[in-house]
């Protein structure tokens, strides 16, 4: 069977190697019973790959069972895959079969294989490993003589790393992958596949079939089509019924056309070199807690300043607010990012100089506590400023070191009362 055959047998439309390659590989594996991971784009047709082995192999004439793994709801996923018995959960009011008892004897295509729920991904992996698994709610142990052919846009690596999916799945589904090029590599096939499109949409809508013009063509063959075969297909189902013209200029193909977007691969990031690409949770909170130490160290420079500059409190009550708050920062002298050597962590501390000779680094910090005794320090020395200049913000203000405009939102912020 050449690989002409196998394409006009399928309706495959195009003459690029790639494509060439993905065909001629699946009729080489159609009569083995080995897993396949057919990868590729979203819209490139990865559905025809399971339908040409299906077709060649020895299990053709059993069921063939194609499976969304992305639209079923996790809730559910593992009595559709499996089935389920009854009462085993809300709902359940008699046993089921699952496409993997229905389809004993034949194929199953997984599409959006990665769209699985890691407990289904277990639930699967032994399926592969001993052709066992248990409905939901059942201990008994059911036999299946299934193939697996599974498909994904997902760069599943990438999904490894992030935890989303199982590394050993990975491995027993790809026993060979086959991949499919996208549109904007078959430059040759886009006006063709065209030509089919709007034959069969002519067909489809009873009207004269569209064709494009010599510099229209020459447009599809550099668009990137983001979207591949499916947004071909969309676009020119659309032009077929709304254009009155029967030959699309390029005036009349770029309303069509959206802008260029680039491919949708998944996206593999170089931190590297972005430094700030794809955060992970843990560094997003690293990230918002040192902006909120910078900020309380700011906070607390100014706190000590005004203590040190205040004239209403004593020498000893000074040194009694200051030695409690170095006291305080000694208790979270461990605090730092991971990779921050205690050394260079502490040559970046302030240090108070409480002008009575004591004089002590200050540790930067997050601590809660502290913070809310800030807040009351705070509060008290706008009280004693506004007490000093008989509630004149203006000069009180310029007590404190700040602007009126601070020390006005402060008062409210603060709800402090005249």
């Amino acid at each position: 069977m050449s690989v002409q055959q196998v394409k006009q047998r399928f309706g495959i439309i195009g003459n690029s190697s790639g494509l060439n390659r993905a065909v001629e590989v699946a009729t080489q594996v159609a009569p083995t019973d080995i897993s396949i991971l057919v990868i590729g784009e979203s819209g490139v047709g990865k559905e025809i790959i399971p339908q040409i082995i299906h077709g060649y192999s020895s299990r053709k004439h059993n069921e063939y069972i194609a499976v969304n793994c992305g639209a079923i709801p996790e809730g559910t996923i593992d009595s559709e895959l499996f089935g389920h018995e009854k009462g085993s959960f809300t709902g359940a009011q008699a046993a089921r079969k699952g496409y993997f008892e229905v389809a004993d004897g034949g194929t199953i295509f997984l599409d959006e294989v990665a769209e699985l729920p890691l407990q289904t991904q277990v639930r699967l992996l032994r399926v592969l490993e001993t052709g066992e698994f248990l409905k939901v709610g059942s201990s008994k142990v059911i036999k299946t003589n299934v193939r697996i052919i599974a498909a994904t846009n997902v760069n599943i690596p990438e999904a490894i790393k992030k935890g989303k999916f199982r590394e050993d799945l990975y491995y027993r589904l790809s026993t060979v992958p086959i991949a499919l090029p996208p549109l904007r590599e078959r430059n040759d096939d886009i006006h063709l596949i065209f030509r089919k499109f709007a034959a069969d949409f002519a067909d489809k809508y009873r009207m004269p079939t569209i064709r494009l013009s010599d510099e229209s063509i020459k447009m599809i063959d550099s668009y990137k089509w983001p979207g591949n075969i499916r947004q071909l297909k969309n676009i020119t189902e659309q032009i077929s019924v709304i254009e009155k013209e029967r030959t699309i200029t390029p005036e009349i193909l770029r309303k069509y056309l959206p802008k260029d977007t680039g491919t949708n691969l998944p996206m593999v990031i170089d931190e590297s070199s972005s430094g700030k690409a794809d955060l992970s949770d843990r560094e997003i909170l690293y990230k918002v807690l040192f902006d909120m130490r910078r900020d309380v160290t700011e906070m607390k420079k100014i706190i000590i300043g005004l203590l040190q500059n205040n004239s209403d409190l004593s020498t000893n009550e000074k040194s009694a607010i200051i030695s409690k708050y170095n006291n305080d920062v000694q208790d979270t002298k461990g605090f730092a990012h991971p990779g921050e050597t205690q050394s260079n962590f502490a040559e970046q501390q302030p240090v108070v100089d409480d002008s009575y000779g004591y004089q002590e680094p200050i540790q930067d910090h997050i601590e809660i506590e502290e913070s809310l005794s800030l807040e009351e320090r705070e509060i008290e020395l706008i009280k004693k400023a506004l007490i000093k200049h008989n509630n004149k913000r203006k000069y009180a203000a310029k007590e404190l070191g700040i602007s009126e405009r601070t020390l006005y939102r402060k008062i409210k912020e603060y709800d402090i009362k005249k």
